[in-house]
């Protein structure tokens, strides 16, 4: 998916819609037929060569060793590696670097290779088919890149063409057998959007931490070695390690640096660890004396240089006066992750990078602005940067979320340079450990709501760093592979193509048949999760209903109930279809997910039943009890069956405490709810042939809501338009494109509109059910208008305010419940409504406003 070029919208669609082994009518695509003028890449099972000059860069030499593999994993038969072209006799694949690579070089001094535009580029790559490329040789495929990791892409692009799914083995995504694969002639090219693009390895205790050292012996090379390879299958290029104590990147496994800069990976440390230095670094006490002092620069200034300087001079260690590839976090926060205390100047910090810089330009010998480096606005250090403190403009600027997948800060038009040379970046969340609850057990990412914040963040000037914190990788497989996908192509993945990409990221998984079953299932499990992370549930959490006759009325929560058990059925029933080998990899991704959290609510649900029908000593009780004793087990059977799938490979992966919580910290075990029986003398079956429900609840005749997408009218102005967008909310939800753009007035008549009926006069009160977004401004809130036919519009304002955890303002009280919900509520009020037909209108003023729905009441 990562292979799409940027085309128009029309085109992007056309292309989504066709696997890529069929897609013929492009140049350089994979088919199943060939043509005079093709490639044979696979014939009768056996793979062409793959051929890389014998000085080539390492990183070349590793994707080469991939696709040889992955060749082999499509035909049958592994590819050869020649080592020289003198030994190859037919069709071969060519993998070089221009400028670097002495057969790329001769082919373009031959006019043979067209790479017209690639000099310059950033990671960019050309595939060509070349005919006669050198004696003995009829054909051949030419992957050449800007850089060498231009070269890497380009090589790991078709391995994903040709049928290799980038989880081949996170996911254990099976491969697909094929005798005989060709590739069309011309040209194929290809380059990043965003210059950064990476994952920080992060909450990583006890699942990943606990997996590693059972499979690999520790966090360490071993295993760093598929970590950077799934990076860069996904066109990804920047790591933030596992840096939990007492771990330590460089320290625990000087290969780790190693073999990072061997594969093509750009080594960075986490928002509050400078200089390259893993925090637990300062504890260790190896450095002569130097650590384990007070961090805090007005005490232990000299120290904490030194120590930095290790850092600097550790990544200048390769020896070749480039040093290993890093990208330097600067500044300084608390120890472990903390806040510095309040009494912090700004004026102190500012003295902190530049010393730090001062650091890196005597240790590099260059000047501090040829050695990229980052500050991270997070959390508090947004305060100072919003008090004044700057950085050289050549630092990028490292925005960051709210922890709950809300962006806080972007740069503004005409008020923030948008061509400063570091540029600007975004630190994204799919999984946190902090108020108002951790979450970290499973995906509960809609990547309709990534793609609306990263839009909004590329629209708005964020394009050199994007990363993302997913927790242990697994289970956030689904959307770091959307996440570092659009990362790629940010301009080509709009509305249109995100509402292709679930079908063609299922097909491409599970096999063209089933991808859009797939597709729909993935994305109503990630709005039924987005409602409520799983730690943040309980009995309490839903009403139920309020009949307790001889039928149930499930209410809000049973209606939930309802849901999801639809959605295992649907799920079950894709299952049925699935070949033996797919079953593993269905497991992980899909069935998992959906069974883990569905049995979760049943659990609560049934807690909740028990609850209630104690207070009335009725024998119902005693089921609910059973239920709950059953769905408990239940949740540890399903993590053993995670556990023991593919020869136990991710045993440990599913660790995870995700139950009882009480405070927003982990609890220390895994607890059952508490339960009551009635003890009656009924046999459990005759109780459960007792059991009826109904989901109906309450309504509330004097109100009506209407989703956002089924207004009447929707009214465009200045260049934007209204766009539905699928999956996104708690339904679907309607925003306004492009995003990044300045405001509107009601005057503008930018506008969207709802016909309704009111039952009698008096006031009516028009509630917004909005996305938590945040003003990216840094103003006084999202600002949106509403009226009732022609009359005046109301300013309501949605004004949310992250909070790290103590809640000192009403505007924090509400950003806290927004985001344990995933959603808030604006309200108009209306005097001297009139019965009757009227039209509620909603008028665009702000940036970055996402309506859910809209509900009427009459007072």
């Amino acid at each position: 998916m990562r292979s799409t070029l940027r085309v128009a919208a029309v085109a992007l669609l056309t292309m989504l819609a066709v696997p890529a082994v069929w897609a013929c009518d492009r140049p350089v695509s994979v088919c199943a037929k060939g043509k005079p003028d093709s490639l044979a890449l696979i014939r009768a099972g056996q793979a062409v060569p793959v051929y890389v000059d014998s000085g080539a860069d390492p990183a070349l030499k590793h994707a080469a060793n991939s696709l040889r593999a992955d060749l082999g994993r499509v035909g049958g038969t592994a590819a050869a590696a020649p080592l020289s072209l003198a030994d190859v006799k037919g069709p071969v694949v060519m993998i070089g670097v221009l400028g670097a690579s002495p057969t790329i070089d001769r082919l373009v001094r031959d006019g043979k290779l067209n790479v017209d535009g690639l000099a310059g580029e950033w990671e960019g790559f050309r595939q060509v088919v070349v005919d006669r490329p050198a004696p003995g040789i009829p054909r051949a495929l030419v992957i050449v890149g800007s850089d060498r990791r231009g070269a890497v892409y380009g090589t790991y692009d078709l391995s994903e063409r040709i049928g290799v799914s980038p989880w081949v083995w996170w996911a254990d995504v099976p491969v697909t057998r094929r005798d005989d694969l060709y590739l069309t002639a011309g040209l194929r090219a290809d380059r990043p959007g965003v210059r950064y693009r990476g994952m920080f390895i992060n909450d990583e205790d006890p699942a990943f931490s606990g997996w590693a050292k059972a499979k690999f012996g520790g966090i360490n090379a071993k295993l760093y070695g598929h970590v950077f390879e799934l990076l860069l299958r996904l066109k990804g290029n920047y790591l933030w390690p596992a840096m939990w104590a007492p771990k330590a990147f460089n320290d625990d496994d000087p290969r780790n640096m190693v073999l990072a800069d061997e594969m093509g990976i750009v080594m960075g440390t986490s928002h509050h660890e400078p200089m390259t230095r893993a925090q637990h670094e300062w504890h260790r006490n190896k450095d002569k004396g130097i650590t384990g002092g007070r961090w805090d620069y007005t005490a232990n200034a000299d120290n904490l240089r030194a120590f930095w300087r290790g850092g600097i001079e550790r990544m200048m260690s390769k020896g070749d006066g480039q040093g290993y590839e890093s990208l330097i976090t600067v500044g300084m926060r608390g120890d472990g992750d903390e806040p510095m205390s309040e009494e912090t100047a700004t004026r102190l910090l500012e003295t902190i990078v530049a010393d730090q810089r001062q650091i890196i330009a005597d240790v590099t010998g260059k000047p501090p602005q040829q050695t990229p480096q980052l500050w991270a606005l997070y959390k508090e250090v947004q305060d100072y940067y919003d008090h004044g403190m700057r950085v050289p403009e050549d630092v990028t600027l490292l925005f960051a979320d709210d922890n709950w997948g809300q962006i806080r800060r972007l740069p503004v038009a005409g008020r923030d340079p948008i061509d400063r040379a570091g540029g600007y970046g975004v630190y994204y969340h799919f999984d946190y450990v902090g108020a108002p609850r951790n979450y970290k057990w499973l995906n509960t990412n809609q990547i309709a709501k990534v793609w609306q914040q990263m839009d909004l963040a590329y629209e708005s000037g964020a394009r050199t760093i994007w990363i993302v914190n997913v927790g242990d990788i697994k289970p956030m497989e689904y959307p770091l592979d959307f996440f570092l996908d659009m990362a790629w192509n940010p301009s080509g993945m709009t509305a249109d193509a995100l509402a292709a990409w679930p079908a063609q990221w299922a097909a491409q998984t599970f096999g063209e048949a089933l991808g859009t079953e797939i597709a729909q299932v993935m994305e109503t499990y990630a709005t039924y999760a987005s409602r409520r992370k799983p730690e943040l549930i309980d009995q309490d959490t839903f009403p139920l209903g309020d009949g307790i006759g001889p039928v149930l009325d499930g209410g809000p929560f049973g209606q939930m109930v309802a849901e999801w058990r639809a959605l295992v059925a649907r799920m079950e029933g894709i299952k049925a279809r699935l070949r033996p080998d797919q079953l593993d990899a269905y497991f992980q991704l899909v069935e998992h997910p959906v069974l883990a959290l569905s049995n979760l609510y049943e659990m609560y649900y049934a807690a909740a039943w028990n609850k209630r029908l104690m207070m009335r000593n009725d024998p119902r009780a005693d089921y609910f009890a059973n239920e709950v004793e059953r769905t408990f087990k239940r949740d540890a059977d399903l993590t053993d069956q995670y556990h023991s799938i593919n020869g136990g490979k991710w045993a440990g992966m599913m660790n995870q405490i995700h139950m009882s919580y009480v405070i927003w910290q982990t609890p220390t075990q895994q607890s059952m709810p508490s339960i009551s029986r009635v003890y009656a003398d009924i046999p459990p079956d005759r109780l459960a042939a007792q059991i009826k429900f109904t989901s109906a609840g309450k309504t509330d005749p004097a109100a009506m809501t209407r989703p956002a997408s089924s207004f009447d009218k929707a009214v465009g102005a200045k260049g934007l338009s209204w766009r539905v967008v699928p999956y996104l909310g708690r339904n679907d939800a309607v925003l306004a494109l492009p995003q990044g753009r300045s405001a509107t007035a009601p005057s503008d008549g930018m506008r969207l509109e709802y016909t309704v009926t009111l039952a009698k006069d008096g006031v009516a009160e028009v509630d917004l059910n909005l996305s938590p977004t945040l003003d990216t401004t840094g103003g006084a809130g999202i600002r949106i208008g509403v009226s009732i036919d022609d009359g005046p519009v109301q300013t309501v304002v949605s004004h949310l305010i992250p909070t790290p955890g103590e809640v000192t303002s009403p505007e924090q009280a509400a950003w806290m419940e927004a985001v344990k919900n995933n959603g808030h509520t604006v309200t108009a009020r209306f005097e001297g409504v009139k019965a009757g037909k009227r039209t509620v209108k909603v008028w665009r003023m702000d940036d970055n406003a996402v309506l859910a729905s809209l509900t009427i009441r009459q007072r």
